[in-house]
């Protein structure tokens, strides 16, 4: 299975990707709500309290780590888990159109009104307020 994007845990956790994200962080929380059959799920987690710390901090890339590290670990100690992860981050990924964003404005004074952030495909865009810096 490929590894799954830390940014795409924190961007979903943080509810990015509206209704469809919403929809796969729904998925997710699904799939390691169910019961987590394993003679080693007494010393190991479901990953159940890290998808909720993460819920609550999703700017934490530590808490993505761990939860990221436990799915792993319960991919392959429950056999089943690992194909039904592995289809989520599919989802997941066209969900998000493949990729996280991360947008900052900095520099100046913002109306929250008239700020508006975006994706642009294809390509860097950065856009200044004042004057851009020298480099």
């Amino acid at each position: 299975m490929d590894p799954i994007s830390l940014a795409l845990l924190a961007a979903l956790a943080g509810g990015a990707g509206g209704e469809a994200g919403k929809q796969c962080w729904n998925g997710l929380t699904a799939l390691v709500r169910r019961p987590f059959r394993h003679a080693a799920a007494d010393t190991v987690s479901s990953g159940e309290a890290e998808l909720v710390a993460l819920e609550q901090d999703p700017q934490n890339a530590e808490l993505a780590g761990r939860l990221n590290t436990v799915l792993a670990v319960r991919a392959v100690l429950e056999p089943e888990f690992g194909p039904e992860l592995e289809q989520w981050h599919g989802r997941a990924r066209a969900a998000l159109g493949g990729d996280t964003i991360h947008n900052e404005i900095s520099g100046g004074t913002f109306n929250s009104v008239l700020t508006i952030q975006g994706k642009i495909t294809g390509g860097t865009h950065t856009h200044y307020h004042g004057t851009p810096p020298q480099g």
